[in-house]
């Protein structure tokens, strides 16, 4: 990767190093959709609201490896920018470290709070008993995802998305058919799930330490003196995806809280099936982020800042189109979509009425997703904080609380394009000013010059 490079394949650039960020991202996600096909035509509603009732607790641990890994990430990124090679290393090393520990004192804390949600949902005891049995062993798989995540970034760092992509297809393919293993042919039940993603979230650990210990160029595992400051920078650089997946963790119990009690079970189903395709495009945007976010942090570290903004505005524009044609083709297929989970004709409803709202999202979340990206990547974090809180819980919670008061369910779905619109209006403010006060244009010439 170099600037020559970048500045005139500018766009095949963002797609040289999106694609393969977005099938590994969407291929992550399906772990959890695929999950849910088989609770949902196994085990029924009930086991699908187990399922999302617990998905604040992933959250948490995607709030923090996101922060441990995209704020280790920029870091590594702009000091190879600078051909700061051995410093580069250690963040790498150092950020790896730092997602192991949190993730073992995250999975020790979530022990303790399994009892209390069961409770504070509210929960039926046929429900309570899944979610006990789900979670009880995901707490040991979450750990594995997020310290996966952290180590795919620095592979898209060095340069090697397809190789992630690799080991994501890999990790997929087993989960599915240990899925089909454990629900089919042994019966076990919400817990063969359960360990079918554990089983097949160790064999992606397995073949990411490898690369890392036998592979890669840029990026080893080898002793280091852990740096306060690199840590402290981590953490800042990363605090607006702390802040942006601890407020869904809060927006998703919040939402929760209100559907169980308007709708029910059946609502709670609804909303989680409209969620896995809300949580498939989320997961194609955060590809294109993560793919145009070494970009970014390059171009920025090596002094071309209108490099950078040229990534971000391309990016934004892919992601505003991918996002008109996820709206119509779920809103086209509304449908089949909802066949393919359950076969309650009342959950289907639900889902085909509020598809329809909910995807008006789509146009506007992944410019406010890329955007946050790109203030992470060029280590404006109070910037991309603030955008994360807009839209994760500030304007969230508020709409939250007061949407379905006004509309019922109805609310519950307009919820998350009214906070997008919102949002957007914030993100368009931050990079007017960014733009106001980047020296873009003589930095422009000194790259063209040279």
């Amino acid at each position: 990767m170099n600037l020559e490079q970048i500045k005139t394949k500018t766009f095949r650039m963002i797609l040289q190093f999106s694609i393969p960020s977005i099938i590994a991202m969407v291929l992550t996600s399906m772990i959890t959709i695929v999950d849910g096909f088989f609770i949902g035509n196994y085990i029924g509603s009930e086991g699908i609201a187990a399922v999302n009732l617990g998905l604040p607790i992933i959250y948490v641990y995607l709030a923090v490896g996101i922060m441990v890994g995209v704020g280790g990430v920029a870091i590594a990124g702009m000091l190879l920018g600078a051909r700061a090679t051995d410093e580069s290393n250690a963040v790498f090393n150092q950020t790896a470290l730092t997602a192991l520990l949190a993730s073992i004192l995250l999975s020790a804390a979530v022990v303790l709070l399994i009892n209390p949600l069961v409770s504070l949902l509210g929960m039926t005891d046929v429900v309570a008993e899944y979610f006990r049995t789900y979670y009880w062993i995901m707490i040991f798989v979450y750990p594995i995802m997020m310290l996966n995540a952290t180590l795919g970034m620095f592979m898209r760092c060095e340069g090697k998305p397809a190789t992630f992509m690799m080991i994501s297809v890999l990790t997929v393919a087993t989960n599915i058919f240990l899925d089909y293993l454990a629900i089919v042919w042994l019966g076990m039940g919400i817990a063969g799930i359960a360990f079918a993603s554990l089983i097949s979230v160790m064999l992606g650990l397995a073949l990411m330490v490898y690369y890392f210990s036998r592979v890669s160029v840029h990026f080893k595992f080898h002793k280091f003196q852990f740096a306060k400051d690199i840590f402290t920078k981590t953490i800042f650089n990363g605090s607006s995806e702390l802040i942006g997946q601890l407020s869904m963790s809060i927006a998703m119990f919040a939402y929760n809280w209100v559907v169980i009690r308007i709708a029910g079970v059946d609502g709670v189903a609804a909303f989680t099936i409209i969620g896995y395709a809300a949580y498939l495009f989320n997961m194609i945007i955060v590809g294109f982020g993560q793919g145009a976010s070494p970009l970014v942090s390059f171009s920025y570290g090596a002094g071309a800042h209108w490099l950078s903004q040229r990534v971000r505005r391309l990016t934004n524009l892919t992601v505003f189109s991918v996002g008109a044609v996820a709206m119509a083709v779920l809103v086209g297929s509304v449908d089949y979509y909802s066949s393919l989970f359950v076969q309650s004709q009342q959950v289907r409803s639900l889902v085909q009425s509020g598809l329809a709202l909910f995807t008006i999202s789509f146009l506007f979340s992944g410019i406010n997703t890329i955007t946050s990206f790109y203030f992470t990547s060029i280590g404006k974090a109070k910037e991309s904080a603030l955008i994360s809180a807009s839209r994760g819980l500030v304007v969230l919670l508020g709409c939250i609380i007061i949407l379905p008061l006004i509309w019922g369910i109805t609310g519950v779905w307009l919820v998350a394009p009214i906070t997008e619109a919102i949002t957007l209006i914030l993100c368009l403010g931050l990079l007017a000013a960014e733009q106001k006060d980047s020296p873009g244009s003589l930095e422009k010439s000194a790259v063209v010059n040279n």
